[in-house]
């Protein structure tokens, strides 16, 4: 009887103290893309998640270890978003390439926060951190590396859909660091690049994967 009582509290614990990270990590989305990650204090993040300084410091000790939480769930949200979207596509290996772009797109437009997140970790990335670092994270989200590009490229040379002058091993990260880096440039920018072009963001972020699309196309 003693032990039935335990596992549901045990339960009701454990929900808590989801909840409270939840808190915690969309506390600091939102002011990280309000104000930015640098001008956000720790005290800030407390406030907004409406939790006791000693209640957060349970789950981080640092600002930098909330910005890596929320590094690695954006990653893996992402990734499931967009792998879900290739896994529909069917036939040329161009015609995944082309979904993969598809679900940068609907990540641009659906989840803009998101991908401004990634865009302000990039500088701090680059200022702060070693590439080790985001090794890790990747290594856990992706075990098989990214293998999966290279095959993609040698598939889309086999089949005809793609250049046969490509190189497996660098093309695909190539394009995709490309694509990646335009969309992250247009979501941090938002309405002032599209009035700078007279473009809304969507649009402009097609053409750049159009013209990605069309240097590693056969045709």
């Amino acid at each position: 009887m003693a032990t039935a009582e335990v596992l549901p509290e045990r339960k009701v614990y454990r929900v808590h103290r989801e909840k409270q990270l939840c808190r915690i990590l969309e506390s600091a989305e939102r002011l990280f893309d309000e104000r930015g990650i640098d001008r956000v204090t720790m005290a800030e993040i407390v406030s907004a998640a409406g939790l006791r300084p000693s209640t957060l410091y349970q789950y981080f000790s640092s600002k930098d270890d909330i910005v890596w939480a929320l590094v690695r769930q954006t990653m893996e949200r992402s990734a499931l978003r967009i792998q879900s979207t290739v896994e529909k596509a069917h036939g040329l290996a161009l015609d995944r390439i082309s979904a993969l772009m598809e679900g940068l797109t609907e990540q641009l437009v659906k989840w803009p926060e998101e991908v401004r997140f990634m865009a302000q970790f990039d500088a701090l990335y680059a200022r702060d951190w070693s590439a080790e670092r985001l090794l890790s994270p990747e290594a856990e989200l992706f075990p098989d590396g990214f293998t999966h590009l290279t095959t993609l490229i040698h598939e889309g040379i086999a089949d005809g859909s793609l250049r046969a002058d490509l190189d497996p091993q660098i093309s695909m990260h190539a394009a995709l660091n490309a694509a990646v880096a335009t969309q992250r440039r247009l979501a941090s920018l938002g309405s002032r690049v599209e009035a700078e072009y007279g473009q809304p963001v969507e649009r402009l972020f097609r053409e750049a994967t159009r013209v990605i699309l069309q240097g590693l196309s056969a045709q």
